[in-house]
């Protein structure tokens, strides 16, 4: 799509490389809309990461994650080990936040 061959990240030899064919369309507003997604995505992953190493090397925070449930922070593994430890309440809460942010 030659209404995108100038946009930042459009390097040669490949110029611009769209192989889905999601800018077919030649919409302006998609990909802006598309760009900003791709960014946020990159940050979320970005954060992801961060929070799986930094408690492997600066440790857990002290305290309960749960008090009515005894379970502390120490307890909760990291990585996908955790999905199974965290209460239900939690995970509601984490996604109650994540709609808010995304409204």
């Amino acid at each position: 799509m030659r209404a995108f061959e100038n946009e930042l990240g459009v390097q040669a030899p490949v110029g611009f490389w769209d192989p889905a064919g999601f800018t077919a369309d030649g919409s302006v507003e998609n990909f802006q809309r598309r760009r900003q997604t791709e960014l946020k995505h990159g940050r979320v992953a970005m954060l992801a990461t961060m929070g799986y190493i930094t408690p492997e090397v600066t440790g857990k925070l002290p305290g309960y994650l749960s008090p009515s449930a005894g379970l502390k922070f120490a307890d909760i593994p990291n990585g996908l080990g955790a999905i199974s430890k965290v209460p239900a309440a939690g995970w509601a809460q984490i996604v109650a936040y994540g709609a808010f942010c995304e409204l």
